[in-house]
C-alpha cells in the first residue's frame, strides 16, 4: 500500500517545476497544478507552515522558492506583454486554420500560460487530417519562410503537429501534461474534443484538471482549402506526403548532426513520423525534466525547521 504524499511535498515539487521558468504561482494556480487532489483549507495550512519555515516565500500573492521578489515583477511584466500578444496569436491561429488539411489549432508555449517575454515567439500546436500532416506542414512553413521578409518569423512557430488518426501524445510526464493542460484552442470544434479525450492521461499528473472547456470555434472551410484538399486526395497525394516527410526529416537530421542552434540558442532537432512532427525531446524536454528531478531531490532532502 502506497503512503500518501505530504501536501507540503506536492507544493514544493510544483513550485520547483515552475521555478525552472522563473514563474511564481498564485495560490489558485498552485492548487490547480498540484500532483494530488487537496482541499484548499489543507493547502493553505501547508503554505503557512512552509512560509514560517522559510521553505518558500510570498510577495503580492505569488509563491516562489527563492527569496527573490524580482521574479514577481518579471511575471507581471510578462503578463502585460502577453495580453498584447494574445489577440495577434488568435488572428494568426485562425489564419493557420485556413490552410489545407488543418483541422485544429491551439496556442502553445509560454503565451498559452499568459506570459510573454519581449522577444517571445508565438507557438502553435496543430492537428491535421489523417495522412496529410506533411502536406499541411509544408504549406504552413512556406508562409513562415515568407514571414522572414518582414521580420515576423517569430509569429509563425508551428512547433508540434499530430494528425487525427493518432492523437495520443507519446511522452507522458509532468512537462507534457502541463503543456496539454494550458493549450489555448483557436480553431477545430470537431478535432479538438477528440484530441483532448484521447489524452485524458493528464489526470494522472494533474488531478485537478476537470477537462478542457472549448469555446464556440466552429469555422467553415473556404473553397480554396476544399479545392486543394480534393486535388491531393488521390494516390499522388499519398506519394507527395511520403516524399515531404522524408525530405523534411533528412534536412532536419543534417541540422541536428551539425549541432545547429535556433535563434534562441537551442539545439535544433526534429522527431518525425508519419502521424506526428515535434521538436526532439532529447534536446529540451528530457534535460528539463532531469533538472526538475534534481531540484526536487535537493528540496526534499532539506531538514524541516519546525516552528513552535
Amino acid at each position: 500500500m502506497c503512503m500518501p504524499i505530504p501536501v507540503a511535498h506536492s507544493i514544493l515539487r510544483t513550485l520547483a517545476y515552475f521555478e525552472l521558468f522563473q514563474h511564481p504561482l498564485t495560490a489558485q494556480e498552485l492548487h490547480f497544478y498540484l500532483d494530488q487532489p487537496v482541499d484548499e483549507t489543507v493547502m493553505q495550512s501547508a503554505l503557512q507552515q512552509l512560509l514560517q519555515e522559510h521553505r518558500l516565500f510570498n510577495h503580492s500573492g505569488y509563491y516562489y522558492l527563492q527569496n527573490q521578489p524580482s521574479v514577481v515583477e518579471r511575471r507581471k511584466q510578462y503578463n502585460a506583454h502577453a495580453k498584447e500578444l494574445l489577440p495577434v496569436a488568435h488572428r494568426i491561429g485562425k489564419l493557420l486554420s485556413c490552410f489545407p488539411y488543418v483541422s485544429g489549432v491551439c496556442i502553445s508555449g509560454s503565451l498559452s500560460k499568459e506570459v510573454a517575454a519581449k522577444d517571445a515567439d508565438l507557438d502553435f500546436f496543430i492537428i491535421t487530417k489523417p495522412g496529410r500532416l506533411w502536406i499541411a506542414r509544408t504549406c504552413m512553413h512556406l508562409l513562415k519562410k515568407m514571414s522572414f521578409l518582414v521580420g515576423k518569423q517569430h509569429w509563425f512557430c508551428m512547433n508540434y503537429y499530430v494528425d487525427e488518426s493518432t492523437p495520443l501524445i507519446r511522452e507522458r510526464n509532468y512537462f507534457t501534461a502541463i503543456e496539454m493542460l494550458t493549450l489555448m484552442p483557436v480553431a477545430g470544434s470537431d478535432a479538438l474534443p477528440h484530441f483532448f479525450h484521447a489524452n485524458e492521461w493528464v489526470h494522472h499528473y494533474l488531478p485537478a484538471y476537470a477537462g478542457k472547456e472549448l469555446p464556440p470555434i466552429k469555422r467553415k472551410d473556404g473553397l480554396l482549402k476544399k479545392a486543394v484538399e480534393w486535388i491531393f486526395s488521390h494516390r499522388y497525394g499519398d506519394r507527395l506526403e511520403t516524399f515531404l516527410m522524408h525530405l523534411t526529416a533528412k534536412r532536419w537530421k543534417l541540422k541536428e548532426n551539425s549541432f545547429q542552434l535556433n535563434m534562441k540558442g537551442g539545439r535544433m532537432g526534429l522527431d518525425a513520423g508519419r502521424h506526428y512532427c515535434k521538436p526532439n525531446p532529447v534536446h529540451f524536454q528530457e534535460p528539463l525534466l532531469e533538472r526538475y528531478q534534481k531540484r526536487v531531490s535537493d528540496l526534499l532532502e532539506q531538514p524541516y525547521v519546525m516552528v513552535s
